[in-house]
């Protein structure tokens, strides 16, 4: 009976079971060639070396560190990798949901989950010890909570809430979530849209009910669940390092933002902030991802660039800067994003960076001289917690993704295209009589044309001496394209999230291609509604194709 029940879902969403089987293959095909898991410098083993010796470390979130202090027990990186990859398929599964729930059409729902399954480096970051596959499907996870009806109730927003937290735990550049998640629903909550003339339900709000208490009690339940794992977390902090805090790194990495174009004569930093300006021109530094490693203003610090005190004079000196020089800020901050669009991939922030995003065919080397957390080295904690040699490569199989991973990626311009395409569900590509009908322009415009001597045609229609029927200038312009407000329900969010999820790291240290990894699938995401229409009717099957001709409201509000 199940097995039948499953068959029968599988042939219903055919499109969409064959891509989910090719992303699992290919992931299947990552855990045989690189048993174990993959590491990045630095990050990797401080969240190793964190959950054996659990604590807080004051260079970043170490919330990712107690999901693998749960799967410690089993002693197997290979099943970290394991259950990372299926956060990743989980993360397909729940773009299609979604899309299918908004009334998107099978072919594009699944074309809007490839980029996220078939993704080389998507597969290859899944594989690593680091925290991107478990914040990108703590928030996709909490999206889902908050789309899936139009009304939320207080316990699944109070849920919502706790995953988005959790995920500002695991990586810090969520923070904006905090805010963004509550704030839209308690838009969403206000909102009352009124009937229109036909009957339907109007596309915009009529009006707001201010005093509909029970949407401000949703959202303070989403904001309180945000806010509990993150304050927990300082105030673990606070047990360790003696401040309320997440890190103590913010001014490090916001200085080594600024680096990239500050100039002391023109900032004119205070004594105390001297000795931290950063060296030669601008022009003459290396990028911020890689210049705050060597730069000895920084590194060469009198007790050390993440204590307390040089946390706050860092982040002193960075936001003067950008006061002074807002502009230099600004183009920074556009650098950054137009590197996420471009082709060919460029060595940024340095090679040795960009190295660890690769899958390669000769074993990893862990250093077994150096403690990241004290109490281990890094090759000793990758042993303990694995029990087996790190590093291990099977060649017949690392062959294949390597060389797969090296051709089928999302390219910066598909990546600019599908963040364009997600404007899709904000704007409308509709005709100019439908725009002149909204602005009222057809009472002003006046269009005339001769279509022989003496004959004249006004826009209005109305016929005169001497003149011939002909088209109106409605049905000139009936035919004009044109771009109309139209933000279906739901929609907004997930374009407004990925944009947040890449502007704001970029904003606050530097641009980096494994920052873009989570912002793909929330991409994705608002792409695929871009196909949907404007309302689609709620179905007691998920994902059950809806009624094409309803005109109803969305489930995904």
């Amino acid at each position: 009976m199940l097995f039948t029940r499953f068959r029968a879902l599988v042939l219903r969403h055919r499109l969409f079971a064959a891509a989910l089987t090719a992303g699992a293959g290919l992931r299947l095909l990552a855990l045989l060639g690189y048993p174990g898991a993959l590491f990045f410098a630095g990050d990797s083993y401080v969240y190793l070396g964190a959950a054996l010796r659990l604590r807080p470390d004051q260079s970043k979130t170490t919330g990712y560190s107690l999901f693998l202090r749960v799967l410690e027990p089993f002693h197997s990186l290979t099943l970290v990798a394991a259950v990372q990859h299926l956060m990743g398929l989980a993360v397909a599964v729940m773009i299609y949901l979604l899309l299918r729930r908004a009334g998107v059409s099978a072919r594009w729902s699944t074309a809007a989950t490839l980029p996220v399954l078939l993704d080389g480096f998507e597969i290859e970051d899944e594989h690593m010890v680091m925290a991107e596959a478990l914040f990108t499907f703590l928030i996709m996870a909490a999206l889902l909570l908050i789309l899936w009806r139009p009304r939320v109730s207080w316990p699944v927003a109070l849920l919502a809430g706790l995953l988005a937290g959790y995920a500002v735990t695991v990586r810090s550049e969520g923070l904006p979530v905090l805010v963004l998640f509550p704030v839209a629903l308690l838009l969403r909550s206000l909102r009352s849209d009124g009937p229109t003339a036909d009957g339907a339900r109007a596309v915009r709000p009529r009006h707001w009910q201010w005093r509909n208490w029970r949407g401000w009690l949703v959202a303070i339940a989403m904001a309180v669940g945000c806010a509990a794992p993150v304050l927990g977390y300082a105030v673990w902090f606070h047990a360790w390092n003696g401040s309320y805090t997440l890190s103590r790194a913010e001014g490090f990495y916001l200085w080594g933002r600024v680096s990239s174009f500050a100039e002391c004569p023109v900032i004119e930093p205070p004594p105390s902030e001297l000795p931290i300006c950063p060296a030669g021109t601008p022009s003459s530094r290396t990028p911020p991802g890689d210049y705050i490693w060597h730069a000895p203003q920084v590194r060469g610090i009198p007790g050390g660039p993440v204590s307390a005190a040089n946390d706050t004079l860092l982040r002193d000196f960075a936001v003067r800067a950008i006061e002074a020089q807002p502009l230099g800020y600004l183009h920074s901050v556009l650098r950054g994003l137009a590197l996420a669009v471009e082709w060919p991939r460029q060595p940024y922030p340095d090679a040795g960076t960009v190295y660890y995003y690769y899958f390669h065919l000769t074993p990893q080397a862990i250093p077994a001289d150096h403690s990241w957390i004290p109490g281990g080295t890094a090759y000793s904690d990758a042993v303990q917690y694995g029990h087996a040699t790190p590093g291990r490569v099977v060649k017949p199989f690392a062959i294949l993704i390597d060389g797969y991973q090296r051709i089928f990626y999302t390219y910066g311009p598909l990546f600019g295209l599908i963040l364009i395409t997600g404007l899709g569900s904000l704007i409308r590509l509709t005709h100019l009589d439908g725009l002149i009908r909204l602005t009222g322009l057809g009472r002003l415009i006046r269009l005339r044309r001769r279509e022989a001597p003496g004959a004249r045609f006004a826009l209005t229609g109305r016929q005169g001496p001497g003149t011939r029927p002909g088209p109106t200038w409605r049905q000139h312009f009936a035919t004009l394209p044109g771009l109309t407000w139209s933000p279906r329900a739901g929609s907004m969010l997930p374009w407004v999230t990925a944009i947040v999820l890449l502007v704001f790291p970029i904003a606050v240290a530097d641009f980096d291609y494994r920052y873009l990894l989570p912002v793909l699938p929330f991409a994705c995401l608002a792409a695929g509604l871009a196909f949907g229409p404007a309302r689609a009717a709620p179905s007691s099957d998920p994902i059950a194709p809806p009624a094409s001709s309803e005109r109803c409201e969305s489930p995904v509000s």
